[in-house]
């Protein structure tokens, strides 16, 4: 469903719409960027997300190795 909404925009992007849009309308070629738009900034967020989840702090890192020691000691008594 399209609603009719009503945006300010600056000159040269408005000229770069009409030079971009083909045999589209302006309407049909804002939405068509918008979309695109809001799937990078979507995509650009879950990258940053992925990369602190898995960034290794010092912390994690000694705590792995301890973990690891710990486990090859329990092994080695079994």
């Amino acid at each position: 469903m399209r609603i009719p909404k009503t945006f300010t925009v600056e000159e040269s992007l408005l000229a770069d719409l009409e030079r971009s849009r083909g045999n589209r309308s302006t309407s049909e070629r804002v939405n068509e960027l918008l979309k695109r738009a809001l799937e990078h900034e979507a995509k650009e967020n879950l990258e940053r997300e992925a990369a602190l989840f898995y960034s290794e702090n010092a912390n994690d890192r000694a705590e792995r190795r301890a973990f690891q020691k710990a486990s090859i000691r329990s092994l080695e008594r079994d």
